[in-house]
Order: C-alpha cells, then sequence, then structure tokens
C-alpha cells in the first residue's frame, strides 16, 4: 500500500518540525520555500568574510531542542555542540551596567546590591515561575487549540490562580521588587511578546525561570546549526526538500485542496499544512468562500513587535561588549508605549545588540567583529534608507558613548532590514518579525485556529497560531500539527503505516 502523502509549505523552524513528525508518523513529505534557503526568519547569510544568523539569537528553554532530536532517536550534540554563556548578558541602563551571571547564587548576590531583601523575594518568585512553566510547558502548549474543553484539566483548573493569568507581570513584578532596574530586569522578557508589561498576564514570568534558571546558551557556530540539524533529521526520514518553490494558487475540489501550484511546478497531497504566514495564505491564496477570518478579524489582531535590524561588520575587536547586550538607557514605558500604543517609528528605542564573534571566531575574519543590532519598532511602518541611516547613526553613537570605543570609522559592511523585507521575505502580515501578541485575550483557543474548518485537509502551524512565537514554540508548533494531522488521518484511513503517536 502507498503511503498517504502530506506538503508542508514553508521550510522554517514550524515546518521542519512538522515535515520531521509526519514522516516520522508515515506519511510521504514535501517541503516546498519560497525562498532559495530554508530555515525561514532563523536564516543566515554571508559576506565579506563575516557570517551573520538573520533572526534568532537567543537559545533558551533548551530541553525543547533536546526532546525535540530524541524523539528521533538522535541527541543534540549530534549536531551542534552548546555552550552556557556566562555572563549571559550585559545590561546598559542609563548610569551603569549590570552583567547577569549564570550562576544562582552569584545572581542573588546581584539582586541583593541593587534591593535589600530582594535575593529572599527573587528566590520566591522563581519557584512560582518554575510552577508556571512546567504547567506551561507539560500541559498549555501541547492543546491543538479546537475546543474550550481542552482547558478542562484538573491542573489548569485547580492553578488558575496560581498561574496569574488574570493578574498582569507590571502588577506581578512590583507587588515584589521596588528598584526600577530590577523590575525592568524581569520585564524584558515580554518586551518581545506583543504587550505593554502592564497588559501582559503574569503567567509569562515563567519566560524569567526559562531565562534565570535554565539559562542562556550558544549553539557552536550559530543558530542554524538548529536549521541544518533539522534538515538532517528531515533528510534521514526521507522527507523531499524543495527551494525557490512560492505558492501561487490552490486547486480546490469538494471541502479538498487537490493540487498547489507553485513557481517550481505543481504539487499533490493528501494534506496540507500550512507553515507559511498564516494571514497570507488564507487572505491572499484561499477563495474568500473557503477563508475561516476575514480582513476585519485580521485588521484587529494585536500584533507582536516588527525590528529594523543592522548587520555591521567592524574592523576591530570590541573590548566593552558581551556577546549579549540590552541597552535599556532610555525610557522602557516610552519606548513600549510607541510600539504597542502609538504605533510610530521610536525617538529613544532600546535596543539590541549581539556579538556572536565574541563567542565564535569563525563568525568575523581575524581582527573583526560582527554586530547584530536590533530596534523593536511596531509593525506597519514605512522606511527609506534616510530613516534607516538616521537609527543607524542614533544606534551607534549611543554604543559608542556607552563602551568608549570608536566604531563607526570602522564599519566595513553594513545591510539593514525592517518591514519591507519581512514582507518580501516571508510575506509577513504588517511586516510584523514575532507573529501575535501574547495577551489573555489572544492566548490557546483565542488564537487563529491550527484547523481550517471549510477545507478538511488544510492545516496551518507557527507564529501566527498555537503556542506562539519563538524558535521552542515553533518546534513545539510543528509537533502539534502533525500529532493532530496524523491523529484524524488515522480515524479516516485505519490502516495507515504510521507510527503511534504521542505527545
Amino acid at each position: 500500500m502507498s503511503k498517504s502523502t502530506a506538503l508542508v509549505i514553508g521550510a522554517g523552524i514550524s515546518g521542519l518540525s512538522a515535515a520531521c513528525y509526519l514522516a516520522k508518523f508515515g506519511f510521504e513529505v514535501s517541503l516546498i520555500e519560497k525562498n532559495q534557503d530554508i530555515g525561514g526568519r532563523a536564516r543566515r547569510f554571508k559576506a565579506d568574510g563575516f557570517t551573520f544568523d538573520m533572526g534568532p539569537s537567543w537559545y533558551w528553554m533548551p530541553e525543547v531542542f533536546d526532546n525535540f532530536f530524541s524523539d528521533f532517536n538522535f541527541q543534540t550534540k549530534d549536531f551542534y555542540t552548546l555552550k552556557r554563556l556566562d555572563p549571559s548578558y550585559r545590561v546598559y541602563f542609563p548610569e551603569d551596567y549590570k552583567d547577569i551571571p549564570a550562576n544562582m547564587n552569584s545572581f542573588l548576590e546581584l539582586v541583593e546590591s541593587m534591593e535589600e531583601g530582594a535575593a529572599e523575594k527573587m528566590v520566591t518568585f522563581l519557584e512560582e515561575a518554575a510552577y508556571k512553566y512546567r504547567v506551561g510547558m507539560d500541559k498549555m502548549v501541547w492543546k491543538p487549540g479546537l475546543s474550550v474543553l481542552e482547558l478542562l484539566d484538573k491542573e489548569l483548573i485547580s492553578g488558575v490562580l496560581k498561574l496569574d493569568v488574570f493578574k498582569s507581570m507590571t502588577a506581578h513584578v512590583k507587588s515584589m521588587f521596588k528598584n526600577p532596574k530590577l523590575i525592568q530586569l524581569l520585564e524584558f522578557p515580554v518586551l518581545f511578546l506583543g504587550d505593554m508589561p502592564k497588559r501582559t498576564p503574569a503567567l509569562y514570568s515563567l519566560m524569567n525561570y526559562a531565562d534565570i534558571k535554565l539559562g542562556t546558551w550558544y549553539p557552536e557556530h550559530g543558530m542554524y546549526q538548529i536549521i541544518e540539524g533539522m534538515s538532517s533529521v528531515a533528510e534521514s526520514l526521507g522527507v523531499n526538500i524543495i527551494t525557490n518553490a512560492e505558492v501561487t494558487q490552490f486547486e480546490i475540489n469538494q471541502r479538498q485542496i487537490s493540487s498547489v501550484h507553485t513557481t517550481s511546478g505543481l504539487f499533490n497531497a493528501d494534506v496540507i499544512i500550512a507553515s507559511a504566514d498564516y494571514h497570507h495564505i488564507e487572505q491572499e491564496l484561499l477563495p474568500k468562500v473557503y477563508r475561516v477570518y476575514d480582513s476585519e478579524y485580521w485588521d484587529t489582531r494585536k500584533l507582536a513587535p516588527s525590528s529594523l535590524i543592522f548587520y555591521i561588520g567592524i574592523n576591530k575587536k570590541i573590548e566593552n561588549l558581551l556577546h549579549h547586550n540590552l541597552f535599556f538607557d532610555s525610557d522602557f514605558d516610552s519606548h513600549a508605549s510607541e510600539i504597542y500604543e502609538q504605533a510610530q517609528w521610536p525617538k529613544q528605542p532600546l535596543f539590541y545588540v549581539s556579538v556572536v564573534s565574541k563567542t565564535d571566531l569563525t563568525s568575523a575574519p581575524e581582527g573583526c567583529e560582527n554586530l547584530f543590532i536590533l530596534i523593536p519598532v511596531a509593525p506597519n511602518l514605512k522606511s527609506d534608507s534616510q530613516l534607516r541611516d538616521t537609527y543607524f547613526q542614533m544606534v551607534l553613537e549611543r554604543i559608542e558613548h556607552r563602551t568608549g570605543e570608536s566604531i563607526q570609522s570602522h564599519v566595513i559592511y553594513k545591510r539593514s532590514y525592517a518591514h519591507e523585507e519581512f514582507i518580501g521575505d516571508y510575506h509577513s502580515f504588517k511586516g510584523n518579525a514575532y507573529g501575535l501578541a501574547n495577551t489573555l485575550m489572544q492566548t490557546s483557543i483565542l488564537k487563529p485556529k491550527i484547523k481550517n474548518k471549510k477545507l478538511d485537509n488544510l492545516y496551518y502551524t507557527g507564529q501566527l497560531t498555537l503556542p506562539g512565537p519563538g524558535v521552542p514554540p515553533s518546534i513545539i508548533s510543528g509537533k502539534v500539527v502533525a500529532t493532530l494531522v496524523g491523529k484524524e488521518f488515522k480515524k479516516q484511513h485505519p490502516t495507515p503505516s504510521a507510527n503511534e503517536i504521542h505527545i
């Protein structure tokens, strides 16, 4: 008996994950990608001797990666070597900076030095965050989000108050700590979740547990090693990966997508999983009669930020930056308001600088450094070369001021990337970089569904659906949708050649 076939659209992290699990479950899988290279937002490029990871740069929640590779009888170390960064990162405040140590005792000493009595409170804070992390990772992220009945879990119901779903992150943090720098330090992981900390559920203090307790890691030779590892797994399972294949049209027959037209030819499959931008697939490629959501629905979704990114190569070494650096030397609340409330270009933005050549000497020519500078900005903005140059000068001047080192005169490579490139490369809805905001009204079953209820063989995965944006959630999203496909297909076809499916 021939295998059932699956077509995954988009070879980002969620698409690679879905393709691997579908192949494990017995499907013959093709994975098609619009761009020349796989990886989606986690692609890389090389120029003038420099190597740049284009998107994700923080390696958190290492057990998610370990579990993925383990599901296919591999280990993470089969594909790359991990190094825990210590210090984890540096935070520049207006008048000084703090290096965040990886060692817990050292971290608590730092906290105590910032606020008397805060170390003991931090232990309690992290114990509560650990509970949220465990429940979130063991229970919530694995729900397919198709029915409210999924939330009728004894531990979820009994622990709803401990999960702080109805309390804001700001209220939670300020109830325990008073030092403004310490508050910013604890609020920073939610800056990219899609709303002001005062409107983000305190459930997401689980991110503090991931940051402080589980640590910040770096895969030797860059984040793209994750993509290469996942693609190696896919190829070992027989997944056929085709690049330069942008979807242009669906042929639909009796509640089924029967054919997928691409720039590289026609594809037929029993089931279609869209890892490409959800909004683009639904609003631009599906006929109106098969859309589950209308344009008003999408326009009222609250999006996480976009980014203005600079990839820079300089012909000198920098002493006063670490691998990860957060520049919180301007007003946190003002920048957050310009992203989430005013939707305008920020006047004095916070920004992030990664210098991977501090850890990986192969990422830059000898005696050089590569800098990845990211400014979080509102989605749906426009930029031109003059505006980008203005922000480039602004951030370099602030880096120079805080580090005491000249940089601008040493720049030998520069590339920028913002909304227009996110749209051009990924059809990104409103040029967003991180998907939907993780607000209470866009959590769990309130996110766009992973299955199209008007077509029997169209499913979705990735950052605009469950469980949300980020590398670990994208890996999980691929497994969740593949598991749902496998279970539903097994019911429709009693004798599939699939393995037993477990979450």
